[in-house]
């Protein structure tokens, strides 16, 4: 028999995402608690119409979802103090109808396991690009995993005995908690299975880039923590953030030489040489990582698409890099970055 299981959603204005959240969530576990950051949207309300408990943030601490998780982890501890494991979902995210059935099994199956997280489907992909960047982006190899993102169930005893989220952390929280509990001897798995529906609602260029941005931010601050603690290959964001760096800091570096070496051995028309030989090779790693995905994706165009807003992401990454390092050095307390109207 499958063991107590109760579900912690957070949210913040996720209005009717919030609500199809809970619906999901309601018919699913014996007892949901959802956790609110200062929702105006009138979140707080339904979730209580809904017969749902609530736990409002205290406005006086700084909002992540790391606290949130918590929090709510916390008071489902205390209300149903049997339950072993938790379904912990993110507001915009929908349960998929069977998903804990599955993942319960799993868990009864291999008692190493400590989190497993299914496949995560954005519900409008056809609404922008950025949308279906988002699903192409949720759809990882099944298996072991390094990390799970915020959907995921997991045993209550190692997610407790490792201290929960991290909640200094604004984005980056799920990788460095799955780092604790695999240190402790855990496991990720990701099976085939599909686990919830995620509404992005990235409907624009301005809202894609601030939510990089503060990608690049959450795993800077990750790195920074865990550089020198690790062999580089364990550290969480190891890749994305020197990644970051390479395509913009040390691209801008080539670009200029180049022209220069090139306006050296032949004039003027060298500059113009440089310049094609410096964004050919851009291009050319933008269609690597875009033939890299296109049997995960939907079309070839949409793995190109992938391939270009990679590249051009890691200039918003590194900007939240920069932030970061400029935030730190002022001595400034780290707040979320939100990218949604």
């Amino acid at each position: 028999m499958p063991e107590p299981v109760g579900a912690v959603a957070i949210a913040r204005n996720e209005g009717e995402r919030l609500q199809r959240c809970l619906r999901s969530l309601v018919g699913a576990c014996p007892r949901v608690v959802y956790v609110d950051s200062g929702s105006t949207d009138g979140s707080v309300e339904f979730a209580l119409a809904l017969g749902v408990e609530v736990l409002e943030l205290d406005l006086s601490k700084p909002f992540s979802m790391a606290r949130a998780r918590n929090a709510g982890l916390a008071r489902l501890r205390e209300l149903m103090p049997e339950a072993r494991r938790v379904q912990l979902v993110d507001g915009d995210c929908e349960l998929a109808e069977g998903w804990l059935d599955r993942a319960q099994a799993w868990l009864d199956q291999h008692p190493e396991t400590v989190a497993v997280c299914g496949r995560r489907r954005e519900r409008f992909p056809e609404k922008s690009v950025y949308n279906r960047l988002c699903n192409l982006e949720w759809n990882t190899p099944v298996g072991r995993a390094r990390s799970c993102g915020g959907d995921v169930l997991m045993r209550v005893a190692p997610l407790v005995a490792a201290g929960g989220y991290n909640e200094t952390l604004i984005a980056g929280e799920e990788p460095e908690l799955c780092l604790r509990l695999r240190q402790a001897g855990g496991f990720i798995d990701r099976i085939d299975a599909e686990m919830t529906r995620h509404d992005a609602a990235i409907l624009s260029f301005g809202s894609w880039w601030k939510r990089t941005l503060r990608g690049g931010y959450g795993a800077m601050d990750v790195f920074t923590r865990l550089r020198g603690q690790l062999p580089e290959a364990d550290v969480p964001f190891h890749h994305l953030t020197t990644s970051a760096i390479s395509w913009t800091d040390r691209w801008l570096l080539l670009l200029v030489l180049a022209m220069g070496f090139f306006a050296y051995l032949l004039g003027a028309p060298g500059l113009a040489v440089g310049v094609l030989l410096a964004v050919g090779l851009w291009f050319f790693q933008a269609f690597r990582i875009g033939w890299g995905v296109r049997r995960r994706a939907a079309s070839l165009p949409d793995a190109m698409a992938y391939g270009f807003f990679t590249m051009l992401g890691k200039w918003a990454q590194r900007i939240g890099q920069r932030r970061y390092l400029r935030d730190v050095k002022a001595g400034k307390v780290i707040q979320i970055i939100e990218y949604k109207s």
